[in-house]
């Protein structure tokens, strides 16, 4: 199988019924050539309810199905359909016999155990019609595919009504059986009803590609599956990428090759039209829709879980091959009109909060992948005079930073081996230039870093900005950006640094501005000093656990008393006043 196997690809389901439930499906399904479970007659247990006899029976069965049978399952073990059973018999009295049961019963004229304790309706003693028990037998199957709110809803109301009666036994037998129904008949995501036959379509997708995985559930199965990769070529909606879908997957199907439903996460932007056209090449009509609730819900969730995983799984082979990051470093040194392929490449991003928290990040990459000891992250200085962010200014501020501290470092150590600090034998902070510069932004940006780089004299580092809208490189003193193929890997290298530079970035400012808003609410806290604030952000890490902190907590930090304890507490409570409560009084408002 090893030297077979070609690629390896899983599917997420949420627990490990559902996993076995799938597996057995495909198995047998599909007879795939290397599994051995469950090829021979081994298999698992289904509940079964005969109703083309007179008198249908509930019992388990194995193996092959038959016609006249409706069976409900798989289940993972034979005694999870026997507690099951048992327990639906108290609401459900159907018969669960065998036929030399049922006649010699029939011929004695007495019913057995099972009717005497009300578990069966006795039809072999014509305590109920043939109709009648049929009509039960089909309440059961009904529950079975789903339909248990009336149910549930009756054996709620039976209990209550025992409560009320002060009938506290019979109450909690009925509670205790509707806990072990709800357990024994949880629906999973993976079974449905039989007459379920849909198309599930997740979706997940960044600024270049989107990752589509669509699960094919027929007969209440899920009978195949199938995920890809797809090129945005343009900056469409998730509307758009959907019709474009539709039209990709049944372009060439006709009739009932095409599902009932095709569930999707979004509509497609003419879906009156796609509806159309489906119900016009399968010859019914064709639903197509986002769902709201239950069952198609979960398992919308989970296809999408698996569309996430594959766009996941494809960018970490892209970045982690060999071949695919030469590719990218050649394609970059081809576009950009480089001298070398840029092996090392350095990205500056700037976030701010509506000019306050100025933060910049610095990632690094080299050979193509991020090297995490390089990064760094700075809290800008300086900001315009109408006090608020210019990001030009922030990524000027952060070139001249960082390279007066790799000049002024390359100066006062020369001689010695180059990036490596004498005194401890680590690599120096900034030892190294980059060949490109990457600045998250367009035109204005670019000149600005462009600018401070002139300006210390350093003209062998070629940058260019990423504007995201677009996907466009900008160089300097171009009044047109470069455009990259949408399936280049050089584009989505500089992607990749990108959003690694974004991501760092926002964190730092995030982490910045949760220390900032403590810092400010405490400084309304009386006798509240430097050292004791210190140790209370010490203590409790940030502001949603100061919060949530009772008095008797936030007295446990060293140097706080129960009256300074009590101050924060009811400035935090004053800040974060709860919804419909008044404040001072604590009275309800309504």
């Amino acid at each position: 199988m090893v030297t077979t196997a070609s690629s390896v690809d899983w599917v997420t389901v949420d627990t490990e019924v559902e996993a076995l439930q799938l597996e057995y499906t495909w198995i047998k399904e599909f007879d795939p050539r290397f599994n051995v479970r469950y090829r021979d007659d081994k298999s698992y247990p289904y509940l079964a309810v005969t109703v083309d006899e007179e008198y249908p029976r509930i019992t388990v069965m194995r193996g092959a199905k038959r016609k006249g049978v409706r069976y409900f399952g798989p289940y993972s073990h034979a005694w999870a359909i026997r507690e099951t059973v048992d327990l639906l018999l108290r609401v459900f009295p159907a018969r669960t016999c065998s036929n030399g049961v049922f006649k010699r019963h029939a011929q004695i004229g007495r019913p057995c155990l099972l009717g005497y304790i009300g578990k069966c309706s006795a039809p072999c003693v014509g305590q109920v019609s043939a109709e009648e028990h049929r009509a039960i037998v089909q309440d059961f199957c009904a529950f079975l595919a789903g339909q248990t709110s009336t149910y549930t809803k009756r054996i709620e109301r039976e209990m209550r009504a025992a409560s009320n009666a002060q009938e506290y036994e019979t109450a909690a037998r009925l509670r205790d059986d509707l806990r072990a129904l709800e357990r024994a008949l949880e629906k999973q995501a993976v079974v449905f009803g039989d007459a379920t036959d849909a198309d599930i379509v997740g979706l997940a997708d960044d600024e270049l590609e989107a990752a589509v995985q669509v699960f094919h559930v027929r007969g209440g199965r899920i009978r195949g599956q199938r995920g890809f990769i797809v090129e945005k070529t343009s900056d469409v909606s998730v509307g758009d990428l959907i019709e474009s879908l539709i039209t990709s997957l049944y372009g060439d199907q006709t009739g009932d090759a095409i599902p009932r439903e095709v569930l999707v996460p979004e509509l497609p932007t003419q879906a009156v039209i796609s509806k159309q056209w489906l119900s016009d090449r399968r010859g019914t009509l064709v639903d197509i829709r986002v769902p709201q609730r239950g069952d198609k819900r979960d398992l919308m969730a989970t296809v999408t879980r698996n569309a996430e995983q594959g766009l996941a799984l494809h960018k970490t082979r892209r970045g982690g091959d060999l071949t695919t990051r030469s590719q990218a470093l050649e394609e970059l040194q081809e576009y950009l009109g480089l001298s070398e392929a840029p092996l090392r490449i350095e990205c500056i991003d700037v976030s701010h909060l509506a000019g306050t928290d100025i933060v910049a990040s610095l990632v690094v990459f080299e050979d193509g992948l991020p090297r995490t000891s390089e990064y760094r992250r700075f809290a800008i200085r300086g900001i315009s005079d109408d006090g608020i962010s210019d990001d030009t200014r922030s990524i000027a501020e952060v070139v001249n930073r960082r390279f007066r501290r790799y000049l002024a470092e390359r100066t006062e150590n020369e001689g010695d081996l180059p990036g490596i600090d004498p005194t401890t034998g680590r690599a120096r902070k900034f030892a190294y230039p980059p060949q490109l510069l990457v600045v998250d932004g367009g035109a204005p940006q670019v000149e600005a870093a462009q600018a401070a780089l002139s300006e210390l004299g350093m003209s062998d580092i070629a940058v260019v900005g990423l504007a995201k809208r677009l996907e466009e490189v900008w160089l300097p003193g171009d009044p047109d950006p470069v455009i990259l193929p949408r399936t280049s890997e050089g584009l989505y290298l500089l992607q990749r640094i990108r959003d690694e530079a974004h991501r760092f970035a926002i964190t730092y400012q995030r982490q910045k501005r949760g220390k900032r808003m403590i810092e400010s609410l405490l400084d309304d806290v009386p006798g509240l000093g430097d050292i004791r604030r210190k140790a209370v952000m010490k203590q409790f890490g940030s502001l949603k656990r100061l919060k949530a902190a009772t008095v008797d907590e936030i007295a446990s930090v060293p140097g706080i008393g129960p009256s300074i304890a009590q101050a924060i507490f009811d400035t935090l409570a004053a800040h974060n006043p709860t919804p419909g409560v008044n404040t001072t009084t604590g009275e309800i408002i309504e």
